[in-house]
């Protein structure tokens, strides 16, 4: 009998720092940070966040600058940027259940009523993402940037 690892209705830890990443630019303004200082204040891997950074830059959700006065800002407003689209783009997959996917092999598919009642808690999902940006998130920006330790 193969024991397959259990699907976890999680986000992964790239679209995870995304999230935390979009909140810390957007409570620093147009004032650049670098990944060390985002990483340090997270207590988060420096390589990691790289790679979060690069994706984000590449979908146009962070400037991200190289050279002496470089670093990261938002690249628009954060009453723009939606959470539900942040998820999308950073998860490599939202295939909650096997029959989700193209390789699916459960025999009762055709028969199963839980697949739909699982895409429909999945759309609710993004649904409540959808109707959230990342000024709300950053609502209260005095009580992060303590959270943060950040300065001025």
């Amino acid at each position: 009998m193969n024991v397959l690892p259990e699907p976890a209705m999680r986000l992964t830890y790239q679209t995870d720092y995304a999230l935390r990443m979009l909140m810390y630019l957007a409570v620093q303004g147009d004032r650049r940070s670098s990944i060390h200082e985002i990483a340090t204040q997270y207590g988060i891997s420096e390589n990691h966040l790289m790679k979060v950074t690069q994706r984000l830059s590449a979908l146009g959700y962070v400037d991200a600058l190289r050279g002496r006065s470089g670093g990261l800002k938002l690249a628009g407003k954060p009453e723009d940027i939606r959470i539900g689209d942040i998820v999308r783009e950073m998860e490599p997959d939202l295939e909650i259940v096997e029959c989700f996917g193209a390789e699916n092999t459960c025999t009762i598919t055709p028969a199963c009523a839980l697949r739909h009642v699982l895409d429909e808690a999945r759309q609710s999902f993004l649904a409540v993402l959808d109707s959230y940006t990342l000024k709300q998130l950053v609502a209260r920006p005095g009580k992060l940037k303590i959270a943060l330790n950040i300065v001025a």
